[in-house]
């Protein structure tokens, strides 16, 4: 620029234009040279912050309000004359039209304090002599406000803000700052600020001056923002803070930064334990939807079941153990042939004993893959194992203070025996994934329709195991060793099947009854259940038809005639070779299919788990 005209030039006022961007004196008058003491040619040749060293805060302060407001003052600026003598003068800002290199300029109006001063006091005895004593007090005071207000912008920031120049020494401090700190300003300024408040991480590691991101803004100029970082208090303890370092240029020269930094340590706490809370919360839902949807799993596949029904001497002799074994915490290991009854047992010393208050939690050890057993019995961390996306509560977890309840516990892998009875004998766990370790106090009833004493000798299932299990005996009998039970679990299972299936009013005819005491049952109660189903939906005019295997019906007039005779005694390899017989027959009847509609377990009125644990104890292979 050539010049800002005549009223620029002979003005009474010293100014100064000046590049806010590269601090260039781009034009001063004849005013500001007499005032600070140079030529007009060595201020055009000076960077603007030369005049003020030591304090480029307040000189950044100043000029970001001028460029933001558009006009702004400060008397915090003090330039250095020409003679090398501090001026005190007073700083009036206005951002021009016109630009530098990279923006705006600024327009300053330099006044001499202590011209002004002498001015004023001429002004004031004026005043006096006018107006009295009063009034010259009144306008001291108004001078007094001006002057507080600028020197109290920074100093009213609820920030801390400090400046530190280009060797990392403290420049300046605010009194935030030294509230958030514990320092005082004095014992700040001049000193390695990084030493004193930003030397450790939070974990206790050393944090060198070449990493710290204050010192970074410097070194590389540019703006470091950073959300998680500790200050050290004065008494050593931690202050999580978020701050900015922003570099101070002088003539395209990074001399320093600018830190302005806040105190987080409370708004981290309360987030830290919102999100313990709201992990607890998200804990505390998996492990009830968990329950929940286990506990509509166990109402759906047992709803038909309200308890041990019958009146023969062997319903009435395992009535009377439940009554013995339900009130304390022994283990129990019920045993007999499938479809006897044997998880009925279960709930009934359950629901007898002083943990019916808390579920009891079922487990098909047949329907668990090998390398899910831990996972589904222990829990598993996320990240454990492929497909772990969250943790997960394991049975032993879902049972604390309740009953397990292990069906076919035979099927259980020896070589995952072992893990099962660590936690039967100590109550510990771990789940899978985590080193963690949790205690739980689960009582265990375990069912099965092998010989687990069998099963030991042949190597297939652990002494101790058997042992911890076997603590109290209780035997489920066949439902052709209590025929008496038949009409009374018949009427019950139509009476539940037709409420189920909304077939009106059904009912057993004596000759019904006969039909059904005549039969064996190889499938026990599950069998008669699904026949009396199947009865009840083909039912006519109230009145059912049963659908017997052939050869089960006996001869018109006499149910005697296929009742086996009274002293004939089937061995346990005739009961063998039967079993095997009947599931070959059903599975070529299905066309090899197991499971699903048609197939042989439906149609022996077995599940397919079940079905699948014969086949496997009787050498069967599948056909499909």
């Amino acid at each position: 620029m050539d010049g800002f005209g005549l009223a620029f030039e002979h003005g009474l006022d010293a100014c100064l234009v000046v590049d806010p961007a590269d601090g260039r004196i781009l034009d001063a008058n004849q005013a500001a040279c007499r005032l600070l003491g140079y030529g007009r040619g060595v201020l055009r040749a000076t960077l603007f912050p030369d005049l003020h060293r030591g304090q480029e805060p307040a000189l950044i302060v100043f000029t970001e309000a001028v460029l933001a407001q558009g006009v702004h003052w400060s008397r915090a600026l003090s330039p250095r004359h020409g003679t090398g003598t501090d001026l005190r003068l007073e700083y009036a800002g206005s951002r021009l039209p016109q630009t530098g290199s990279d923006g705006p300029a600024i327009l300053l109006t330099l006044h001499d304090l202590d011209e002004r001063r002498r001015r004023d006091v001429d002004c004031e005895a004026d005043g006096y002599m006018q107006g009295g004593i009063g009034a010259w007090r009144r306008v001291e005071r108004v001078f007094q406000d001006i002057e507080r207000e600028n020197q109290l912008i920074l100093q009213a920031a609820g920030e801390g803000i400090y400046g530190v120049n280009a060797d990392g020494k403290t420049s300046f401090v605010n009194p935030a700052a030294e509230r958030i700190l514990g320092w005082p300003a004095a014992e700040m300024l001049g000193r390695d600020m990084h030493a004193i408040v930003h030397h450790h991480r939070h974990d206790g590691s050393a944090y060198p001056n070449h990493q710290c991101p204050i010192y970074a803004a410097f070194r590389d100029g540019e703006v470091h923002r950073v959300s998680d970082e500790v200050f050290w208090h004065r008494d050593g303890r931690p202050i999580w803070v978020e701050y900015t370092s922003t570099p101070i240029r002088a003539g395209g020269a990074v001399v320093g930064a600018v830190v302005v930094f806040r105190d987080v340590s409370q708004r981290r706490e309360a987030e830290e334990n919102l999100r313990a809370a709201l992990a607890e919360v998200d804990r505390l839902r998996q492990r009830l939807e968990l329950e929940n949807a286990y506990l509509q799993e166990e109402i759906r596949q047992t709803g038909n079941h309200h308890g041990v029904i019958g009146r023969s001497a062997a319903i009435q002799h395992i009535l009377r153990q439940v009554e013995l074994v339900a009130p304390t915490d022994a283990n129990v290991l019920v045993t007999g042939e499938s479809g006897t009854g044997k998880e009925l047992i279960a709930r009934a010393i359950h629901e007898a004993s002083r943990r019916n208050t808390r579920p009891l939690i079922r487990v098909n050890c047949a329907a668990i893959p090998r390398e899910l057993f831990e996972s589904e019995f222990f829990g598993h961390a996320r990240g454990a194992f492929t497909g772990a996306l969250r943790d997960r509560v394991g049975r032993f977890e879902l049972a604390d203070g309740g009953t397990l309840f292990l069906d076919e516990v035979g099927e259980i892998p020896l070589d995952q025996q072992g893990k099962l009875l660590r936690v039967l004998q100590e109550g510990q766990l771990e789940r899978v994934g985590e080193t963690r370790t949790r205690e739980v106090n689960v009582r265990v009833v375990a069912a099965t329709n092998r010989d687990l004493r069998a099963e030991v000798e042949r190597g297939r299932f652990r002494e101790d195991l058997y042992f911890r299990l076997n603590v109290f005996p209780i035997e489920s009998p066949p439902l052709r060793d209590r025929p008496e039970d038949i009409p009374l679990l018949a009427t019950h299972f139509l009476r539940a099947a037709s409420r189920k299936l909304n077939t009106g009013p059904v009912t057993l005819t004596e000759g019904n009854v006969r039909q059904l005491s005549a039969y064996r049952w190889p499938g026990n109660v599950r069998e008669l259940q699904n026949v009396i189903e199947r009865a009840a939906i083909l039912a006519s005019q109230g009145r059912i038809t049963l659908d017997l295997p052939a050869g089960a019906l006996p001869v018109r007039g006499s149910a005697k005639a296929v009742a086996p005779p009274a002293t004939a005694v089937e061995t346990e390899a005739d009961r063998r070779a039967r079993d095997r017989a009947n599931i070959l027959a059903a599975l070529d009847a299905a066309g090899g299919k197991v499971s699903g509609p048609g197939g042989a377990a439906e149609r022996l009125g077995l599940r397919p788990t079940t079905l699948a644990s014969r086949m496997k104890a009787l050498g069967i292979a599948s056909r499909r």
